[in-house]
C-alpha cells in the first residue's frame, strides 16, 4: 500500500516507521533541513531520539510529490499534525488535483477557537474524502521501539476502517474499529485536560487514592460530554476513552501529566510550556472543552478546575482545595452520561 504522513513530530514519524516494515511509506516534513537530517540518519533526533526508524521508510519535503504519493484510490493520506494545523494541511490536500481518497488524523482534541473536533473541521474543508480518527492510549516512543499497544480507527466508512487496519494492523500494534467517530474524538480531547490534572494532584503528593478519584470522576466527565455531544457511552469505556486516559493520567511520558506535574510545583505555564519542547494539546482544548460543557449544560468540576488554574492565576493547591469542597449533594456514581 502506498502510505503519505503529513508531519514528522514523534507521533507521525512512530507511526510511519511502523507502517514502512510493510508498506510503501513516504514521509513529509515542511523543514527540508530535517528531512535531510531524517534521510542521513534514519532517526528522529528531534522528536524521537534513540529509536532507529525502519530502513525502508522515505522522506520528502516537498508536499505535492508526497500527496501524489498517497493519492490513490486504495492509498492513504495520514494527517500527524497538531489540531492547530489540521484545518491548513486538509485544505491544501482539498485543492489537490487529484485530491485524496482516504484520510485518516492522529490528532487529539478541540479547535480552539471554534470548539469544533477533528472531523469537524475536515467536513468544513474537505467534505469529500473518506475521513477518520486513529486514536488510542499510545506513547509514540514505545510504539517507534515495536512494543505492543492497540488503537480504533472511528469512521462512517467502513471501507477506511478496513484500510487503515490493512495499513497498521501487524506486528505489536493492534487496530480495532468503530463507526462512533464523536466518542472516539471526544475521549481523545478530554482526556488530556483530565490528566493536567492527576499530574497537578501527584505533584502535590495526594496520594494513590486521589489519584484514582481523579480519573473515575475524571472518566465521568468525559463521558457526560461525549454523549451530550452525540457520541456512545460504550465508546468512553474501551480504548479511546478509558484507555488513553489511564495511560495519560499515570504515564510518565505523558506531556499533559507533566504539565500538571509542573504547575504543581510552583512553575508559571508560560515557563511549563517553554521547557517541554512539545505540545501539549490539554492546554491548548481546555478551554474549549470548558465551553461546550457549560453550552451544554454538562457539569465538568475538573475540568472547571484545571482551567482556573491555567488561565485564571488559581495556584494548583486552592484548586484541589476548592473540588474538595464542592458541595456534598447527592451525586451518583453511575451519573457518567444523562439519563
Amino acid at each position: 500500500m502506498k502510505i503519505a504522513v503529513f508531519g514528522a513530530g514523534a507521533w507521525g514519524t512512530a507511526m510511519a516507521s511502523h507502517m514502512a516494515a510493510r508498506h510503501d511509506v513516504v514521509l513529509w516534513a515542511r523543514d527540508a533541513a530535517l528531512v535531510e537530517q531524517l534521510t542521513v540518519s534514519h532517526e528522529n533526533s528531534r522528536y524521537l531520539p534513540g529509536s532507529p526508524l525502519s530502513p525502508r521508510l522515505r522522506f520528502d519535503a516537498d508536499f505535492a510529490t508526497a500527496l501524489a504519493h498517497g493519492t490513490g484510490e486504495h492509498a492513504l493520506c495520514v494527517a500527524a499534525v497538531p489540531v492547530a494545523g489540521l484545518r491548513a494541511l486538509v485544505g491544501h490536500m482539498a485543492l489537490a488535483a487529484p485530491a485524496p481518497h482516504n484520510l485518516i488524523w492522529l490528532c487529539k482534541g478541540f479547535e480552539s477557537d471554534t470548539g469544533l473536533l477533528p472531523h469537524q473541521i475536515v467536513a468544513e474543508v474537505f467534505p469529500q474524502v473518506a475521513g477518520g480518527a486513529l486514536s488510542g492510549p499510545s506513547f509514540a516512543r514505545e510504539v517507534a521501539q515495536g512494543l505492543p499497544a492497540a488503537l480504533t480507527i472511528a469512521s462512517a466508512v467502513p471501507s477506511l476502517c478496513e484500510l487503515t487496519i490493512a495499513a497498521c494492523h501487524f506486528g505489536a500494534l493492534r487496530i480495532y474499529s468503530s463507526d462512533d467517530v464523536i466518542g472516539v474524538e471526544v475521549g481523545g480531547a478530554v482526556k488530556n485536560v483530565l490528566a493536567i490534572a492527576t499530574g497537578v494532584s501527584d505533584g502535590l503528593g495526594l496520594g494513590l487514592n486521589a489519584r484514582a478519584a481523579l480519573v473515575t470522576r475524571g472518566l465521568a466527565e468525559m463521558t457526560r460530554l461525549g454523549v451530550a455531544l452525540g457520541g456512545k457511552p460504550e465508546t468512553f469505556m474501551g480504548l479511546a476513552g478509558m484507555g488513553d486516559l489511564i495511560l495519560t493520567a499515570t504515564g510518565d511520558l505523558s506531556r499533559n501529566r507533566t504539565v500538571g506535574l509542573q504547575l504543581a510545583s510552583g512553575k508559571s505555564l508560560d515557563d511549563v510550556l517553554a521547557s517541554l519542547g512539545h505540545v501539549a494539546e490539554g492546554v491548548r482544548c481546555a478551554r474549549a472543552v470548558r465551553d461546550l460543557a457549560r453550552a451544554r449544560g454538562v457539569e465538568m468540576p475538573i475540568t472547571d478546575a484545571v482551567c482556573a488554574t491555567l488561565f485564571e492565576g488559581l495556584p494548583a493547591r486552592a484548586a484541589v482545595e476548592a473540588l474538595l469542597r464542592r458541595d456534598a449533594r447527592a451525586e451518583r456514581e453511575d451519573d457518567a452520561h444523562p439519563g
